[in-house]
């Protein structure tokens, strides 16, 4: 690719992509933080909007406008299924072969979040797919294969790392062996832009800082791989710096970086424990490495200095939500909870989405846990990343795609 074209795509990267008020286009919502935009609700009862029946997957949905894309599978195809936000009613869909079997739990779908940008939708398939289909009729664009184009390994549970777009980029943790562990394409053509580094894949997200202010000058992606945690040059995929996070053996990083202040949190279970990066030091480097949170996959939610983060692994163990202080490693409370959950925060709360379909809604309070409501919202296992968009909270079981209002 010339490097004229290559310099029109990084500097389409401090564009400003501006989205709607409750939309949740990504992992994590509007800045893959988990933070809700302008949501209000009491959050004291709550009631199924609409549910429409899924196939298989552990990948949670993106929202945009009035437009919910649920990424599952059914039989031998991945499909980007698209329903209206407001009433679930059936819009588009698009399907992609699939071979994929897996070799732990007995799930085939995707596991990755898609992503919604610039009237595309982009979703990464558990055996390496990497799909590009319009938003508003599921037109296909383009289709790559990364494990096979990157002879890249499945790992313990397929791929399930979501893709990030951002201007004229989509980047992707593929886990290339041979220069291909993050790779970089174009999103109007899918062509590679760049790839770099030997990592394998993690199944934690990366994240973009745009290097708007003094103290951050250089935008920098950052990507946790299955054994270390790095910076790159999103334009040319340069290695900023490197610091070890994750453990050999059946582990995985799951949970994605997660800004405190100029800092960056990191966590993960199997012992492996949290970190806090100072990344604008030089070189990088760890500001503190304290077990004080042990996430298995749960990014958490970040108010100031202020942490609340899911402790513990959902195949055992004990589990907890715990708030600290990051700045002075400062723990305020431990509340114990019986399931494994995920978080989001809107208006002040907390949504504490349990594995077994049940929703806690709890004050963002650093003096005590504080609940306010508790809901069953769905049966079966909720494993699945849930999105509040627009007043509704998508959550999905095995079979089941379920709009609750709280609002």
């Amino acid at each position: 690719m010339s490097t004229r074209i290559v310099f029109a795509l990084v500097g389409s990267l401090l564009l400003t992509h501006v989205v709607t008020a409750g939309d949740w286009p990504q992992i994590l919502g509007p800045n893959r933080n988990g933070l809700a935009s302008d949501e209000k609700f009491s959050g004291t009862t709550a009631r199924s909007a609409w549910k429409v029946r899924c196939g298989a997957g552990l990948a949670g949905v993106a929202v945009q406008g009035n437009t919910t894309v649920l990424f599952h599978r059914e039989g031998g195809e991945e499909l980007l299924s698209a329903y209206k936000s407001d009433t679930g009613e059936f819009l588009w869909k698009r399907g992609f072969p699939t071979q994929f079997q897996p070799q732990i739990i007995d799930d085939n779908g995707p596991r990755a979040v898609p992503a919604i940008h610039d009237g595309k939708v982009i979703a990464f398939g558990a055996q390496g797919g990497l799909y590009c289909v319009d938003l508003k009729n599921g037109r296909e664009y383009w289709t790559r294969a990364t494990h096979k184009d990157f002879k890249a390994p499945e790992g313990y549970f397929g791929a399930g790392s979501a893709p990030l777009a951002v201007g004229r980029l989509v980047f992707v943790n593929v886990g290339g062996p041979q220069n291909a562990g993050v790779v970089a394409f174009d999103l109007v053509t899918g062509k590679t832009v760049w790839q770099a580094t030997n990592e394998l894949a993690s199944y934690a997200a990366p994240i973009l800082l745009p290097g708007k202010n003094p103290q951050d000058p250089q935008p920098r992606l950052l990507v946790i791989t299955r054994l270390n945690f790095l910076g790159l040059n999103p334009g040319n995929g340069e290695e900023l710096f490197r610091l070890p996070f994750g453990s050999r053996g059946p582990t995985v990083n799951g949970a994605m970086p997660v800004m405190v202040g100029d800092q960056v949190l990191l966590t993960a279970s199997y012992g492996i424990g949290a970190r806090l990066v100072d990344i604008n030091a030089s070189p990088a480097a760890f500001t503190w490495e304290v077990d004080l949170l042990s996430s298995q996959y749960t990014t958490p939610i970040v108010q100031g200095t202020t942490v609340y983060g899911v402790d513990g692994r959902q195949d055992g163990g004990p589990i907890a939500l715990k708030c600290f202080d990051a700045a002075t490693k400062t723990v305020h409370w431990t509340h114990t909870l019986p399931e494994y959950a995920t978080l989001i925060a809107a208006d002040g709360k907390l949504l504490i989405m349990q594995t077994d379909g049940v929703l806690r809604i709890a004050a963002l309070d650093t003096t005590a846990y504080q609940e306010i409501a508790v809901h069953t919202v769905l049966n079966g296992t909720t494993r699945a990343l849930p999105a509040f968009a627009n007043g509704k909270l998508l959550i999905r079981n095995e079979n089941t795609l379920q709009a609750v209002e709280v609002r």
